[in-house]
């Protein structure tokens, strides 16, 4: 997505050889109208799939996954949870996500009630690095016996392996912007 690599390449940051901040618009304060495009975007790449609930992970997938929703006819929007809040008191589905960025593992959980068998879920992320959150949330469909339909990652760090592992375990993989490197300060896209 040529005005997503534009945005990345004015507005972002790079951190070192493996960080990209873009928290003017993606992750901390939220260029509305541009992620709406960003929802377009997804629809153009997935239209000729059946998709009824868009699955992410707590709190930066929120934004861009309830942007997706509504070119998808309003698909629920569910999300994972990082911390088992007082009020899931019933059943729910659980799985292990590593974050490299953060250094941390979570148990994200979904409640029984929100995916069931039969779904056809869209994941829906803003960042695609490792893959491990993608990897758990697919986890979590399955367990409910859905169908993962596809994996949308809005900016993917291509150097660290994330799709390839997800493609290794049959998964579609769309990246709206894939940085090969950062190298010196300097973006590159692949």
């Amino acid at each position: 997505m040529k005005s997503l690599k534009e945005k990345i390449l004015k507005e972002g940051v790079a951190i070192g050889t493996e960080i990209v901040k873009v928290d003017h618009f993606l992750n901390h304060r939220l260029d509305v109208k541009f992620l709406e495009e960003v929802g377009a975007e997804f629809k153009k790449r997935f239209k000729d799939d059946e998709i009824n609930k868009i699955l992410t992970v707590e709190a930066s997938g929120i934004a861009v996954a309830s942007l997706t929703a509504p070119y998808f006819d309003y698909a629920p929007v569910v999300f994972a949870k990082k911390a088992a809040p007082n009020t899931m008191t019933e059943g729910f589905y659980v799985a292990e996500a590593k974050s490299f960025t953060k250094g941390t593992v979570s148990l994200l959980r979904v409640s029984e009630r929100f995916l069931k068998e039969g779904d056809k879920v869209l994941i829906i992320d803003d960042f695609l690095a490792h893959g491990q959150a993608s990897l758990a949330l697919a986890d979590l469909v399955e367990q409910a016996g859905g169908k993962v339909v596809g994996v949308g990652a809005v900016i993917e760090k291509g150097f660290q392996g994330g799709s390839e592992r997800l493609r290794a375990k049959g998964y579609r993989v769309e990246s709206l912007a894939v940085i090969d490197n950062i190298e010196e300060g300097r973006i590159i896209f692949k």
